[in-house]
């Protein structure tokens, strides 16, 4: 999540940065339904079709990180994945690097997906189980992925960004002691090149859209893509898929999920024995974000920011229940 002083909408910044790609001139208008979280996205559209301005600080992310982000959708479009698609700036590039007024800004553009998102639908089997297929092909073609340039990041390197990042607050002790916890845990876990690749990490029913018509999965949004352990993703998934039905429904949409998944990829029940730290690990990871999203505070804050700021306070809580405690 991006600091929460980019969380303002700024229409003149989204318009300056999309002047590097081809837009019709009256689809601005659509940068009313902008969103904003690790990214800012602004939807315009050209020649009549819906495309995704996707910028944020060059202070916020990595070049080679994006590079590696962009790589990685390009390998799983030429293997015919369903995925977004990036569009060429007037220049040829995937990635712009522009200095605007209100400091340096990567920014990159995508044609939007067909379908709609996972959780806007009926949760069928049929689609559960096309949404585990999807993620068990991700990591069917993850794991004959290799890198050419630009490599993501590791869960090992996660866990020193959030080392790092809690030596600037006081009263962290418990994080940095989770933290120690999670790194000696997984430090026992080997790593195969079956169990272990570049992941999604965000597999969840907002970044997933089904087609009715292909009755196939698209998948959107890979900027929190890391190297982990498969079942990171599966944890994801599955905890999306618990936020979306009747808890008394989960056991059985849950297993149409696995069946789906092991029909691309197989996991083993060794493997799974890993979801209560991954589970951790995401927690922390959220956790660390967040701290650092609302370390700053201003005067006279709008309505709208206190509001988030408590919510994002009580995530805080939320999610450092089990620090460190046995995994």
């Amino acid at each position: 999540m991006l600091k929460l002083k980019y969380l303002f909408d700024n229409v003149d910044l989204a318009e300056m940065l999309l002047k590097n790609w081809e837009f019709d001139k009256g689809s601005m208008d659509m940068f009313k339904y902008y969103r904003i979280s690790s990214n800012a996205i602004y939807p315009f559209q050209f020649q009549g079709k819906t495309q995704l301005l996707r910028f944020s600080p060059t202070s916020e992310k990595c070049r080679d990180q994006i590079l590696a982000e962009l790589d990685f959708i390009s390998y799983l479009r030429s293997e015919q994945y369903g995925v977004l698609e990036t569009v060429l700036s007037k220049k040829g590039g995937e990635l712009v690097e522009a200095q605007t007024p209100w400091g340096a800004y990567f920014a990159a553009v995508f044609k939007r997906v067909p379908g709609v998102q996972i959780s806007e639908t009926d949760l069928s089997d049929r689609i559960v189980f096309s949404h585990g297929k999807a993620l068990g092909k991700l990591h069917q073609l993850s794991s004959q992925y290799k890198p050419t340039t630009h490599k993501r990041w590791s869960y090992r390197d996660v866990l020193n960004w959030i080392h790092h990042s809690l030596l600037d607050f006081e009263d962290e002790e418990l994080a940095l002691k989770e933290m120690q916890l999670l790194q000696d845990y997984f430090d026992s876990v080997p790593i195969t090149k079956s169990n272990f690749g570049l992941i999604h990490y965000d597999f969840e029913y907002d970044n997933v859209f089904y087609d009715e018509v292909s009755k196939a999965c698209y998948a959107i949004d890979f900027d929190d893509a890391m190297y982990h352990w498969y079942v990171m993703d599966i944890v994801q998934a599955l905890d999306s898929l618990r936020d979306c039905i009747p808890p008394e429904m989960f056991k059985q949409k849950s297993s149409c999920f696995m069946d789906g998944y092991r029909t691309e990829y197989e996991i083993s029940d060794e493997m799974m024995s890993l979801i209560p730290a991954c589970k951790r690990f995401a927690n922390l990871y959220g956790y660390v974000r967040i701290l650092k999203s609302i370390e700053q505070k201003w005067d006279n804050e709008p309505q709208w920011l206190e509001s988030l700021r408590g919510k994002l306070t009580k995530s805080l809580n939320d999610e450092s229940a089990c620090f460190g405690t046995k995994i």
